[in-house]
């Protein structure tokens, strides 16, 4: 067994303002606090100016040095001006779910994370349906909050759901088929922390019903599309996205057939990318490293 397989993966995220030796100063610092660096991937966009990094490494010292380390990277990133996270690699982030009554998202997420395909502690599942409405039963001991909606209560049961973030440290938000819009408040309050799942290939047929208005325009393809929630209706930072072929004679049922599975496939790739902190925000657009 390697020195690497005995030691605890760590990684670290960070963006900033481009400018010269910036990879020089970090990995020195990594050098200099006894890590050894396992990956790392850049990326410098020329457009915006901005310098995007992921690198995983593990620490030779054992923690006594990790906890130096991130004391010494603390002061380099004022510095430096870098937006930056810092943390074990396989570390369970706790994550609540939002689902209406399309479940088949939800089901799949919470089989991957039984079988320890994703490193996540789903701390509870909210929905505007009572249980009985889904066709789950995997909930197991998951705390399940029904949390009824309409125009009138919804300032009420969005700061219930803040109460529940609050309450169980919910790190991640998955709108897993979630078919509710989200008040401006609660998007911002949320903003970067929130991924949902859209039944479309965006920017094409935003909002409802996409399927079918794909139906109506003949696409011979449809898609689905994980991205970060703004306040503006299907229109945050795109994480990842995944087609399929249709034919013309797909009716609109054999579309949302069709489009379950491009679902299931996206959103679980989107949050894997997100435990596993690959996903950097650049403007309205996403770096995802591999």
């Amino acid at each position: 067994m390697s020195v690497a397989d005995r030691k605890t993966e760590y990684v670290l995220t960070f963006s900033s303002k481009d400018q010269p030796g910036l990879v020089a100063k970090v990995t020195g610092l990594l050098f200099e606090n006894h890590a050894s660096i396992l990956s790392s991937q850049q990326y410098n966009d020329l457009e915006s100016q901005k310098f995007f990094m992921r690198v995983s490494f593990v620490n030779l010292n054992g923690q006594s040095s990790f906890d130096q380390l991130k004391s010494e990277f603390s002061k380099l990133s004022e510095i430096l001006r870098l937006d930056y996270a810092l943390a074990e690699l396989n570390r369970r982030k706790k994550v609540l779910m939002m689902v209406s009554k399309f479940d088949h998202c939800l089901g799949d997420l919470l089989y991957r994370m039984r079988i320890g395909e994703m490193p996540m502690d789903v701390v509870g599942i909210v929905s505007n349906h009572p249980k009985s409405a889904l066709n789950l039963t995997t909930f197991g001991d998951i705390p399940y909050y029904h949390l009824p909606i309409s125009k009138e209560t919804k300032f009420e049961q969005e700061n219930k759901i803040k109460t529940i973030i609050e309450q169980t440290g919910a790190e991640l938000v998955v709108l897993a088929r979630y078919m509710q819009i989200l008040s401006d408040d609660f998007s911002t309050y949320l903003a970067g922390r929130c991924v949902n799942i859209h039944h479309s290939f965006l920017p094409g047929f935003k909002g409802a019903r996409p399927y079918h208005q794909a139906y109506k325009r003949g696409v011979k393809i449809i898609g689905a599309t994980a991205h970060f929630v703004t306040s503006e209706l299907d229109e945050g930072p795109i994480i990842y996205q995944d087609t399929e072929q249709i034919s013309h004679a797909d009716t609109p049922s054999d579309l949302i057939r069709k489009g379950r599975n491009i679902e299931q496939r996206v959103i679980s790739r989107a949050v894997m990318s997100l435990l596993q902190d690959r996903v950097l925000i650049n403007g309205q657009k996403t770096v995802v490293f591999d």
